[in-house]
């Protein structure tokens, strides 16, 4: 389905009960983010936003794509696994046997719909362009500041234009923008990224890197612009494809080497000058839970801002999961399981992306086992795949377990492992803001093959598991008192080998030593693996606990076992220069300030939202190092 405008999105919400509107003025900064960080982080009733009312002439929508739901009306869809279906049939047309002239006859009517999804350049002028402003002022925009730490307002749902200077291919790619004046911002796009190598095309030209920034019109295009996609493939053609209709394009009125969505709600025109010097930019508030913290990044040059009339300002915010970007998330996940399925690991059958792990932090995937070895083929595929090189912890299993059911997963492979032979480690590629990496952009993997052995693969036999009758957490806290809280729930109910520590750290070698020295109490027999967190962290809250220690554990570096080899220690703690002789500066999580939940609290009344919400920052203040965005 394609909408013509954004607010034709957000009439389809408000016929569906998942829009609120909210008349009273709130604030941009930190207000907004507030109110949606509540709302996000309550079932039954998280609703899209639409602040009508932000000191400027726009108002704001945010949490537009913040629920399965409400991602699938934006996708045009009832369920997101319908995207993948017709994927995968339109592979398995294009390249199954043609045998015959009607076979090939068959395939026209299906290369035209291919045809009439491509973007195209239209002349003139498009509605993104109604409007230009006499002087570009990014300050008439209702731009959020999110978090009390972030280095200032960020514009955080841009679709960034660039082109490669040698083969004029587009990219769109969604990086954070920091406004630092009314004319320029940071532009936050990482090594990895395209943009970031036209970037380096243009400066070894010594050119001037034109740019340009859409920002609303069909939620298709915000989504395609976060997907995953293959190098020099048009983010626009997957649009075109998601909204069976092509995407038209206008040029911009001052950077005309750059076309943009006709029906945008706003475009940001200006250049990047690949011989300035770079500009200090964050701290920013991200989808980690995590503050990335503050490096250089280019600046971005205003010359233009134009917008359709009456434009509708998008925005999100990212933080503690879950957010708004779960969702972009799941749709990625759902989308994509096609192509890699039929391109580079046909035994997938399903992939699973908990919202714990913030994307590639944790991935679990079951496959069609056929022989011995076969998941270690799967794991050096996957991690050879896209952005998959970012992933961390990837744990595997057999096809005949539901992959969204995460207990029966852990029930099934904790029974297929044994910790000596069927965890892997490697190093490689990771993601810029994964601050547990030793060093930036690069880091440990982790793969828990927990697919049932074949004999080839089996080094001992697996034995069920049964908790000891004297098992105690009382009784280990009295030997151990630097042990805060030990979570035994999943041993107990479930049977699993597992548990779940938290530790006040305060020697070198501490976890290590503890971990061992655990292993050797006769009570912990048939353990298979502990994982340890910070003190500050309340085991009994798994998914809290799972956030934090896929954020913090650098696999390959924090792994050690018992001395029978038999229990794998993961060592998910902060890691400080003092203890571990971790040299990078460590993030705080991100918690809202004292004064900005006051402030939200005595405005609800006036907000048309029901009853009053606390504010999910309550629950994580007391887990905080100081009040600045690096732990103290």
């Amino acid at each position: 389905m394609a909408y013509k405008s954004l607010r034709a999105f957000i009439d389809k919400l408000e016929a569906e009960g998942e829009l609120v509107r909210i008349s009273t003025f709130v604030d941009p900064v930190l207000e907004i983010a507030e109110i949606t960080d509540r709302v996000s982080k309550t079932p039954g009733r998280n609703k899209a936003l639409l602040f009508e009312n932000t000191g400027t002439e726009f108002p704001l929508l945010i949490n537009g794509m913040g629920s399965e739901k409400r991602m699938c009306i934006a996708l045009g869809v009832s369920h997101l696994d319908e995207i993948a279906g017709e994927i995968e049939g339109l592979f398995k047309m294009m390249t199954g046997p043609k045998n015959g002239l009607l076979d090939k006859l068959a395939m026209l009517p299906q290369l035209g719909k291919f045809a009439s999804w491509m973007p195209k350049v239209v002349s003139g002028r498009g509605a993104c362009q109604e409007v230009v402003m006499d002087n570009p002022d990014l300050s008439k925009l209702p731009i959020l500041k999110c978090w009390p730490k972030d280095g200032g307002r960020f514009i955080t749902l841009p679709s960034i234009h660039t082109k490669d200077p040698n083969t004029a291919i587009r990219n769109i790619g969604m990086y954070r923008m920091q406004v630092f004046t009314p004319t320029m911002t940071g532009m936050h796009w990482h090594k990895h990224k395209v943009s970031a190598k036209h970037f380096n095309e243009y400066k070894k030209l010594g050119q001037r890197m034109p740019v340009a920034v859409a920002i609303g019109g069909d939620p298709v295009y915000t989504y395609s612009a976060t997907a995953p996609l293959p190098e020099n493939v048009d983010e626009y053609m997957l649009a075109g494809f998601l909204r069976k209709k092509r995407v038209e394009l206008v040029k911009c009125i001052t950077q005309p080497e750059i076309e943009v969505p006709a029906d945008a709600d706003f475009i940001i025109e200006g250049y990047v000058d690949p011989n300035e010097e770079l500009i200090w930019e964050g701290p920013f508030g991200d989808h980690t839970g995590y503050y990335s913290l503050p490096d250089f990044y280019p600046r971005f040059h205003v010359t233009a801002i134009t917008h359709r009339k009456n434009a509708v300002y998008p925005a999100t915010i990212v933080g503690i999961p879950p957010q708004e970007d779960a969702w972009l998330g799941k749709a990625t996940e759902r989308i994509f399981l096609a192509p890699i399925k039929m391109t580079m690991v046909p035994e997938i059958v399903d992939m699973n992306m908990p919202v714990e792990g913030v994307f590639h932090n944790l991935v679990i995937t079951s496959i069609h086992k056929e022989y011995a070895g076969q998941g270690q083929k799967v794991m050096n595929a996957m991690w050879g795949a896209g952005q998959m090189m970012f992933n961390k912890i990837l744990v595997i299993a057999d096809s005949s377990i539901n992959i969204s059911d995460y207990k029966a997963v852990a029930q099934y492979v904790f029974s297929n492992l044994d910790p000596a032979s069927d965890i892997y480690f490697s190093q490689g590629p990771m993601d810029v803001l994964d601050h547990s990496c030793s060093k930036l952009g690069f880091g440990g993997k982790m793969c828990i093959d927990g697919t049932k052995k074949w004999e080839e693969e089996i080094t001992a036999p697996r034995q069920s598991f049964v908790l000891h009758k004297d098992f105690s957490v009382a009784g280990i806290r009295t030997v151990w008192p630097e042990i805060t809280g030990i979570n035994d729930g999943l041993a107990r109910s479930l049977q699993l080998p597992v548990l779940f520590v938290s530790v006040a750290k305060n020697r070198t070698g501490h976890i290590e030593e503890l971990h061992k020295a655990l292993c050797n109490r006769p009570e912990l027999a048939g353990f298979k693996m502990i994982l340890y967190v910070e003190h500050t962290v309340d085991v009994s809250d798994i998914a809290d606990t799972l956030w934090r220690f896929c954020n913090n554990l650098d696999p390959k570096r924090d792994n050690f076992f018992s001395d029978d080899k038999r229990v794998m220690g993961l060592d998910g703690t902060r890691k400080t220069k003092a203890l571990d002789g971790f040299e990078r500066p460590w993030p705080n999580i991100i918690v809202a300030d004292r004064q900005t939940i006051e402030s939200v609290n005595n405005k609800w009344p006036q907000l048309n939202m029901g009853p009053l919400i606390l504010s999910p920052s309550l629950k994580y203040q007391s887990q905080m190092y100081g009040e600045e965005a690096t732990a103290g």
